[in-house]
């Protein structure tokens, strides 16, 4: 089980999730003389803080948060693992373990609450929902556990051995008491693929792990049985992860030998050019690449590859701007370092990575701004395969502009908050699917019961007004009235996802989704690319 919160940008929490993108697990070179010097002011400021500070303190903690301050003097990417940390990123990167499915996280007041589960997992079947507490496992009440004690006993070695679970669900009086077997829990990347529209297929990547390449091509291989001609990728709020993933991704859509990312840094390992190795499955597939302002590493790596070659037609936001290279190193104690080693580049030569300021605030919060066109030195002019102009220094900038930063929405900044603090999860609590007998449904208090092609009604958004009042939020009466089509856009998304599936939320929203709706209307110009590369 992986921490996530709703609440932090994409990209922002790219520094934990993916800080690992072209991994290379290593030993820490002998230090110099010169550092030896350093390391003994270190050690002696350590052996006072230990001694003479006013209270006892702990000497894991001083030590970790030094490291982790050394490297925030170097770039926003740079970041240590504690050795739970080290084997939680280990373990995402891997892609399965024996468990029950959920994601959780900790609380302000302490308790350790469902956050999101995995479709098809064991916690999915038995009932478990987003926001649902988790107060108690086997006999022991988890009043004061850490996340870390949670997993600690939830998870076991063992496929098919149970697990008793005490839930406490938002408005039912009484812990709700379940018996959860244990799976291998995957992790994928590809949770949604299906025409959106005829002949247009419809992909959604999470993120980049050990199988996204194997994930990508059976979904292409089902739509492409189902008459799909013309594909979207979407991409957006992807933070990254594996170089190697990101490469594959790429080949699917270009032919042998055309370039797809250059690293250089000062090591010769951080050194180098990877190209597409074999003709890709896909190479003359109209193709439409969705992106946003949370896009990121990886995801601009495949985005990058496909505008410098004409190959795709890149529609949304400019995105995030992080391509540095990071080396994950295994030091001692199991713990980990992930160091900027290197950065990327595009085929035409671009810098993907946005400059970052001094305390690094205005970077992480990129996603949080709207985004403003900027000036462009001739330093940063690029041409791609076909001569058309592109530039560098900032992520990438995608061919026609569309802002939408929730979900190919743009709402206001009070309905941007709300979506923030899982106002939309939370509502979606008072829903439960029409026939569900199961134990965790039979306690629920749920104001609506709904079958599969429900739709969200007014009285719904006014429903959803008025919990929002009891909260105590300040309402604002003219975004809430303006951002009346978003909200019944994320109350469908957030029951059909905790109901009915993933791709069902998505296939719904993308039928309202204004980026990907516009995406649409421009697969000509997609096909125009794809002649103009071969008239050049």
């Amino acid at each position: 089980m992986n921490m996530r919160n709703r609440g932090i940008p994409a990209a922002a929490l790219v520094v934990v999730v993916s800080a690992v993108i072209g991994g290379v697990f290593g030993r820490l070179a002998a230090t110099e003389d010169r550092v030896m010097t350093r390391y003994r002011i270190y050690v002696a400021a350590l052996a006072s803080v230990e001694r003479d500070y006013a209270e006892v303190v702990d000497p894991a903690q001083v030590i970790y948060g030094s490291i982790d301050g050394m490297l925030r003097t170097l770039d926003p990417h740079s970041t240590f693992f504690d050795p739970k940390s080290f084997a939680q990123m280990q373990e995402r990167q891997k892609g399965n373990y024996y468990g029950i499915g959920i994601t959780i996280q900790q609380q302000l007041n302490g308790d350790v609450m469902v956050t999101s589960l995995f479709e098809g997992t064991p916690a999915y079947r038995v009932g478990i929902r987003r926001n649902d507490v988790i107060a108690k496992v086997g006999n022991e009440s988890a009043k004061g556990w850490t996340t870390e004690d949670v997993v600690k006993r939830i998870k076991g070695p063992n496929k098919g051995s149970t697990v008793a679970i005490g839930i406490r669900r938002p408005g039912v009086d009484s812990i709700i008491d379940l018996i959860v077997p244990r799976d291998e829990i995957h992790i994928v990347s590809v949770r949604t693929a299906f025409l959106i529209a005829p002949g247009i297929g419809y992909v959604r990547l999470q993120d980049f792990i050990d199988t996204t390449e194997t994930e990508l091509k059976a979904s292409l291989k089902k739509l492409t049985a189902a008459g799909m001609t013309r594909l979207i990728l979407d991409l957006r709020e992807n933070p990254g992860g594996e170089l190697n993933q990101a490469i594959a991704v790429s080949n699917t859509f270009l032919k042998r030998g055309q370039p797809i990312v250059s690293m250089k840094g000062r090591i010769p390992q951080s050194v180098g050019n990877f190209v597409a190795e074999k003709d890709g499955d896909y190479p003359s597939l109209p193709l439409v690449v969705l992106v946003n302002r949370d896009s990121a590493s990886a995801s601009e790596i495949v985005s990058g590859a496909m505008q410098d070659h004409d190959r795709g037609l890149i529609v949304g936001e400019t995105t995030f701007g992080k391509a540095l290279v990071q080396s994950v190193f295994l030091i001692q104690e199991e713990a980990g370092l992930a160091l900027t080693t290197a950065y990327y580049r595009t085929p035409s030569g671009r810098i993907i990575q946005r400059p970052w300021d001094a305390t690094f605030d205005e970077y992480l919060t990129y996603g949080l701004r709207d985004q403003t066109s900027r000036p462009h030195p001739e330093s940063e002019l690029r041409y791609t395969d076909a001569g058309r102009k592109v530039y560098g220094g900032g992520g990438i900038e995608p061919d026609h502009f569309l802002p939408g930063p929730v979900d190919g929405f743009n709402p206001s900044l009070f309905s941007r908050a709300l979506y923030a603090r899982s106002a939309f999860i939370n509502f979606a609590g008072h829903f439960i699917k029409a026939g569900d007998t199961s134990p965790a449904a039979a306690k629920s208090v749920a104001r609506y019961k709904v079958a599969p092609g429900w739709q969200v009604t007014d009285a719904m958004v006014a429903d959803l007004k008025q919990d929002l009042l009891a909260l105590r939020y300040k309402i604002d009466e003219a975004a809430f009235a303006a951002d009346v089509p978003f909200y019944k856009a994320m109350i469908r998304f957030e029951v059909d996802a905790d109901l009915f599936g993933m791709e069902e939320a998505r296939r719904n929203l993308t039928v309202v989704d204004p980026q990907a709706q516009k995406a649409l209307g421009y697969f000509d110009e997609a096909q125009k690319l794809l002649e103009l590369k071969k008239g050049k």
